[in-house]
């Protein structure tokens, strides 16, 4: 961005006081004005493009932008969007307007909270984004002293993965992080200051966990029945991890609350946390729907009190403010008090701080609570509070009388509204009247602290012709005053009958909605009827099938049981055959053992080489026997002779016949030569 050259035609005197103003940037864009609800019959949106333009024409009417470096925005890049965003939110946004038709961008809206889509709101919100971005940088570079970018649509709702309460992009947060991660910048601390009516839930959440940051937003709760509802915006919210203790709510209990409130705030919480957390940079989301007037915020903060509220913050920061444009709905209190901002930023004049007005008694209650909740965090926020705290009792119409005893003065500046001051207890109003007649009556007014007492005194040392023309310059400036009240207050009556029909079609349209909601209710309670009855059937269904299942598992259970018991006498008659298959086994061992010993004597027999016929017969069985591996008794007819002998394979006995026997000893009963049994037993030695 570049600036301006300094004129060095002028002599040395105009350069230096140039040189002394301070440099304030200010954007606007009328590109932004894009982004527009479709046209329709009925009230425009109350977000809609002649905001910025009634703001841009009130500074331009008034000379503003003749002393500020202006220049037109420039389109925030997806990569620092990116730090607070997430990428399907930032896919939506970019391509609502191109990719979408009428039809399709109304479907998209409805989906989200107070949203609506057109042709040109990509093009407004990468805008927005990139003009609070830009000014943000120039402040921090030291290019500028302080600036205001008057943007939409506005941010401080839009949450990161969606839009919400007519914001896109969250523009101060996205600024915020790119201070933080442009390490050159220098910027290490910052506080964001948002005095928006609603609470700026979005920016809270993207700093919940960031000690660098600290979150500060004054708003209507009231038990987070007011936009945008929940426990989000409450005074116990105060961060996570890191973060905790750098996150401040002040939640109003009620509606009305003016400067008084907010002054009596900036000066007993933000203030003193403001000085020992020491920002490199202030970024503001500037809100001004608590402005009087306002249709959404029915708060009565004046173009003046703002001017307050920010002079109390240039005492910090070396004056680095950026304030970027939120909320603001009523035309003329937005353009009045963004001057009055402004003027304020240029200090082209001293600030008057003393006003006569109260905060209400909720105020108090709020602000000993948010103390009390942030005095671990805060010590300065220990010390108590006085003990008696003067405060209105509860939100009253404003009453303006001349005749009134216990009126305020006016203030000095215009634009501060008169009110009936109201002390708590009755007593105190008797006691303030009792003083001024004990001053009256010493005639002393230095001593008086009471004002309208000191006016009073001042009236009487006049002369006839100073007090006559006293009292008709007061005539003149209460009887303006007066009127321009009514035209304010009748303003107001008219926006206050244009919200009882908003609110009664509101009620007509929960009514349809109710009413709808109970028919399906009944729906609802026939379907769940036979979903019962469904279920009962299914149960009685599934009992019987458990009685039937139990039948069976009983019956099986029998059958194992039998199987059982098979198994077991199966079991012992396997044993019982084991044992005899062991003693079989025994027995075939014994036999073994005997063939061996019979071997073993066949053997003995050959090795004596007898030429007993018996025993070279016996000799030739032995080899015999070797070849099949069986074993035969048998009986064999050699001549007259009958001996047992040793043979394998089938042999025949002398009358033909047939025999066969395995590892058996097969007998007959015969009479044996005993000389020839000798032989055969290998005995004989012939």
């Amino acid at each position: 961005m570049k600036f301006p050259p300094n004129d060095t035609s002028r002599n040395g005197t105009q350069s230096q006081q140039q040189e002394e103003k301070r440099r304030v940037g200010l954007v606007y864009d009328e590109r932004m004005c894009k982004h527009a609800t479709p046209k329709a019959k009925g009230e425009p949106h109350p977000e809609n493009p002649d905001r910025i333009r009634a703001v841009w024409d009130k500074l331009e009417s008034v000379g503003i932008t003749q002393r500020c470096v202006v220049f037109k925005a420039k389109e925030v890049e997806d990569k620092y969007i990116a730090a607070v965003h997430s990428k399907s939110h930032i896919n939506l946004i970019k391509t609502i307007s191109c990719n979408k038709t009428v039809s399709q961008r109304k479907k998209v809206a409805a989906k989200y909270d107070s949203i609506y889509f057109n042709e040109g709101s990509s093009e407004s919100a990468y805008l927005a984004a990139g003009s609070v971005l830009e000014v943000a940088e120039q402040v921090a570079k030291g290019e500028l002293n302080s600036a205001f970018a008057i943007v939409r649509p506005p941010g401080h709702h839009a949450e990161k993965s969606e839009p919400m309460g007519f914001c896109l992009f969250n523009n101060v947060a996205i600024a915020a992080s790119f201070l933080l991660e442009q390490k050159k910048l220098g910027i290490k601390k910052i506080l964001i200051v948002d005095w928006d009516v609603h609470h700026g839930n979005a920016t809270q959440k993207m700093f919940w966990k960031d000690s660098r940051v600290l979150s500060f937003s004054v708003h209507r709760h009231e038990n987070g029945s007011f936009y945008p509802g929940g426990d989000d915006g409450s005074h116990t919210m105060v961060g996570e991890g890191p973060g905790l203790g750098y996150n401040i709510n002040v939640p109003w209990e009620n509606a009305h609350c003016d400067e008084a409130d907010y002054i009596a705030v900036w000066d007993h919480i933000l203030i003193p946390v403001a000085k020992e957390f020491n920002a490199d940079i202030i970024l503001i989301s500037a809100g001004f729907d608590a402005a009087i007037g306002d249709p959404l915020g029915s708060c009565c903060v004046t173009p003046h009190g703002f001017s307050i509220l920010l002079k109390k913050l240039m005492e910090f920061s070396k004056g680095k403010i950026v304030m970027a444009l939120e909320g603001g709905y009523n035309l003329d209190s937005l353009a009045n008090s963004v001057l009055a901002c402004m003027e304020v930023l240029l200090e082209d004049a001293p600030i008057d701080e003393s006003y006569e007005v109260y905060p209400f008694e909720s105020t108090w209650r709020v602000i000993k609570d948010v103390r009390e909740k942030l005095s671990s965090f805060w010590p300065i926020l220990a010390k108590k509070l006085p003990k008696t705290l003067t405060h209105r009792l509860k939100p009253l119409h404003e009453i303006y009388s001349s005749q009134s005893e216990d009126e305020d003065d006016v203030v000095p500046n215009a634009s501060l509204k008169r009110r009936k001051r109201q002390n708590s207890p009755v007593q105190n109003s008797l006691s303030i009247k009792g003083k001024r007649q004990k001053a009256l009556d010493t005639d002393d007014s230095e001593d008086v602290e009471d004002p309208q007492t000191r006016k009073v005194l001042k009236m009487k040392k006049m002369s006839n012709a100073e007090l006559a023309g006293k009292l008709d310059v007061d005539c003149v400036s209460a009887m303006t005053e007066a009127a321009r009240r009514l035209c304010g207050m009748e303003n107001e009556v008219d926006v206050y009958r244009d919200h009882i029909r908003q609110l009664k079609d509101k009620v007509a349209e929960d009514n349809g909605i109710i009413e709808k909601q109970n028919i399906a209710i009944q729906e609802g309670e026939k379907r769940l009827q036979q979903v019962l009855n469904s279920e009962k059937e299914l149960k009685d269904k599934l009992l019987a099938e458990r009685v039937q299942n139990d039948a069976q598992i009983k019956e099986l259970k029998e059958e194992q049981d039998k199987v059982m018991t098979a198994n077991n006498h199966m079991a012992s008659e396997i044993a019982a055959r084991d044992k005899t298959l062991t003693i079989k086994e025994r027995e075939i061992e014994v036999l073994k053992q005997q063939l061996a010993n019979l071997e073993a004597k066949g053997k003995e027999a050959d090795a004596r080489g007898t030429d007993c016929a018996y025993c070279r017969l016996l000799a030739k069985l032995d080899r015999l026997r070797y070849v099949g591996q069986a074993v035969f008794m048998t009986q064999h007819v050699v001549g007259q002779w009958w001996f047992p002998a040793i043979f394998s394979g089938d042999m025949t006995n002398g009358s033909g016949g047939s025999r066969r026997c395995f590892l058996g000893i097969w007998q007959k009963p015969l009479v044996v030569n005993v000389k020839k049994f000798v032989c055969f037993m290998g005995i004989c030695k012939a």
